[in-house]
């Protein structure tokens, strides 16, 4: 249990919080927007992702979607193609998704109520709060990394932030503090506070405008919060993927909408089994997922690739297609396409930078 903050902390800390915000706020896009399409947008680009990453994702998303009418009828591989590279696809898919339930289901108003967001794909506690505060003014807390870390360390909060009883402590701490004349200003403080001084390590604490109630620096304790669950180590798998030819034209196959880079389009292939060469791992998942027969010829380049719970080895071959005609086994979809267009389709982090290195290399 942390220490809750005194009536003359409470009365203090949002002015002092707000105070600093308006002089020292980052000017951001969607800071400068109150359209709720706009807004949430954003939100959902910067869960687990930088600002410095997601902003040229938004600009570029927004130029091409202004409006939550033009994203509903979007196709799906437009959607992805844009969003390729940020991570994550399942936003993608399911801000897709929820654009035409907004669409069809609420005239293309985002429902103003905890309620009626929460039964939207993709939008859960935190982006409900965001939501509701940013975009229609109401003072719900917005609870993400920044403020779970900056609310960790002003009431001293010796467990895991993300833990229930300790979720609940900061969540009603914060409901005494938001401004209610101001609950975007203030949530955005409050991440901003985390982002840019509040950080994880080497926090700033003698320019911070709540240093003085915060329990953490009376204690001399800010670098050890929030305390951090263990991380089990990740997992590394060795993969071969192909570029199998058949004529001019190259196959591709598509993911599964639901799962790990659902909807992206790939090179065929897996993960490297016990006792199995690359070139029989590559042979064999050629036959399990599309039930056809390659000629694995010779490797052309490997590359080093990391997801949030594991990371993969890709070794990459030139293949011939021998026989069978590609079915859908383990795969949604497959095309041959001409090599020049490959990059026109939504692809994996992991296979761009394929790509990437092919053409550094015949530079």
């Amino acid at each position: 249990m942390g220490r809750a903050l005194t009536p003359t902390e409470r009365q203090r800390f949002p002015g002092d919080l707000l105070a600093w915000y308006e002089r020292h706020r980052r000017e951001l896009p969607w800071r400068r927007t109150s359209d709720p399409y706009k807004i949430w947008v954003s939100e959902i680009m910067l869960q687990q992702t930088q600002v410095s990453t997601a902003q040229p994702y938004y600009e570029r998303f927004i130029a091409a979607y202004p409006t939550v009418h033009d994203l509903a009828a979007a196709p799906l591989d437009d959607v992805l193609k844009l969003w390729e590279g940020l991570g994550y696809y399942a936003r993608a898919r399911n801000l897709h998704r929820a654009a035409q339930i907004v669409v069809e289901d609420h005239e293309g108003q985002l429902p103003r109520s905890r309620e009626e967001l929460l039964t939207i794909p993709g939008i859960g506690p935190y982006t409900v709060g965001a939501i509701l505060s940013i975009a229609f003014g109401q003072p719900e807390p917005a609870l993400d990394g920044n403020v779970r870390r900056v609310m960790s360390r002003v009431l001293l909060i010796e467990d895991d932030p993300q833990r229930p009883q300790a979720e609940r402590e900061i969540l009603n701490e914060l409901r005494q503090l938001i401004s209610a004349e101001a609950p975007a200003d203030f949530n955005q403080a409050l991440m901003e506070l985390g982002a840019t001084l509040c950080t994880p390590t080497s926090p700033k604490c003698l320019i911070c405008p709540v240093s003085d109630p915060c329990q953490a620096r009376k204690a001399g304790r800010q670098s050890e919060l929030p305390v951090k669950r263990k991380r089990a180590s990740r997992p590394h798998h060795h993969v071969a993927v192909g570029f199998i030819w058949h004529d001019d034209r190259l196959l591709i196959s598509r993911r599964p909408s639901d799962g790990l880079l659902g909807g992206l389009w790939e090179l065929p292939g897996g993960k490297q089994d016990a006792n199995e060469t690359l070139a029989d791992a590559l042979r064999r998942e050629a036959q399990e997922e599309l039930g056809i027969e390659i000629a694995v010829d010779r490797h052309l380049v490997t590359v080093e690739h990391g997801y949030s719970h594991f990371s993969v080895t890709l070794h990459a071959f030139e293949c011939r297609w021998l026989s069978g005609e590609p079915r859908n086994r383990e795969t949604s979809d497959h095309a041959w396409v001409p090599s020049e267009k490959l990059r026109e389709y939504p692809l994996p982090r992991g296979t761009t930078k394929i790509l990437d290195a092919l053409d550094e290399s015949s530079d």
